[in-house]
């Protein structure tokens, strides 16, 4: 039998994601801004996307032969990808930790959901922002809580240098200034 008429199995895109690991013990920490981002995609996904890729693929359904269905067949694989982001965001959401940076408002000392200036031993001054693992964007400057270099930070103070162990050795990172958000007027 040729391998063109065989059914390829659905069991590698049901597999769940592997989760992006926690320190042992630790906790899915995440800001409040994060955690209303990662709900209102959840709800979105629910209550939007799903439904519409369902009535695609139950009218591509009703069309007869669905071998041959490239609406059934992208449909169905959206619904897959749809229902296996629901699962990921779900089991997210119920293990995140909201902590709410603006507590530490005017302190000096680095904690989760601070803005950190930094400058390394070869002068270069770097802004980062600590954030949790579902929300943190290198491209935007945030790092993880468990990031080395936020590691390295936390709880160090303005004006403290740090030791960051890199794969090319330690190295001395000097804290320049922290910065927490303001905390919401209520």
């Amino acid at each position: 039998m040729s391998k063109a008429f065989t059914r390829e199995s659905d069991a590698a895109d049901d597999d769940d994601p592997q989760l992006p690991s926690l320190p042992t013990g630790g906790k899915n920490y995440i800001t409040p801004q994060g955690y209303a981002r990662l709900r209102a995609e959840l709800l979105d996904l629910i209550d939007n996307e799903r439904p519409k890729v369902v009535d695609i693929v139950h009218w591509a359904a009703s069309n007869g032969d669905r071998s041959e269905n490239g609406d059934y067949l992208y449909g169905k694989k959206r619904l897959r990808e749809i229902d296996r982001r629901i699962r990921f965001l779900t089991k997210r959401l119920e293990i995140a930790e909201v902590t709410d940076p603006s507590v530490h408002h005017g302190s000096d000392q680095v904690f989760f959901g601070a803005t950190v200036t930094y400058v390394d031993q070869a002068g270069v001054e770097r802004t980062i922002t600590i954030l949790g693992i579902d929300e943190a964007d290198s491209l935007q400057g945030q790092v993880s809580w468990i990031a080395p270099i936020a590691r390295a930070l936390l709880k160090s103070r303005e004006g403290d240098v740090v030791k960051l162990v890199t794969p090319l050795g330690a190295e001395e990172v000097e804290v320049l200034a922290v910065r927490y958000p303001a905390p919401a007027a209520s």
